[in-house]
């Protein structure tokens, strides 16, 4: 079963971490990265840009409209995920709470099963 394990990042709480707290963090998800490989479930992770570089797409009247920046002013944004592929939800569960997200105060690991999949099959 396939499970996104998503990162709703707060700058806020991040830029109060201290030096030492950001090297922990970075050196946990490195440590997470390479035991989720070595397993065997990490299908892919990927860590998005800052949401001001962002832009919005709508369509009105059949004619795209762009706005730049976020798609909505929030103290939390997406920050990255990580798609395992694992036996069940207790395995997905179990691994969002070795993710040092999962470990900082005001920050969590949302843990959501893959529905639908396409695009990559050859």
């Amino acid at each position: 079963m396939k499970f996104l394990l998503v990162l709703h990042n707060n700058p806020a709480v991040l830029e109060a971490l201290g030096p030492d707290e950001q090297q922990k963090l970075m050196d946990g998800h490195a440590a997470f990265i390479a035991a989720t490989q070595s397993s065997g479930e990490l299908v892919v992770t990927q860590a998005l840009a800052d949401p001001s570089q962002s832009a919005v797409v709508r369509v009105r009247n059949g004619v795209p409209v762009v706005t730049d920046g976020p798609y909505l002013e929030a103290k939390e944004f997406l920050g990255g995920y990580y798609l395992v592929d694992v036996a069940d939800r207790d395995r997905a569960l179990e691994l969002a709470g070795q993710i040092p997200d999962a470990s900082i105060d005001q920050l969590g690991v949302e843990v959501r099963p893959i529905m639908f999949e396409a695009g990559l099959e050859m």
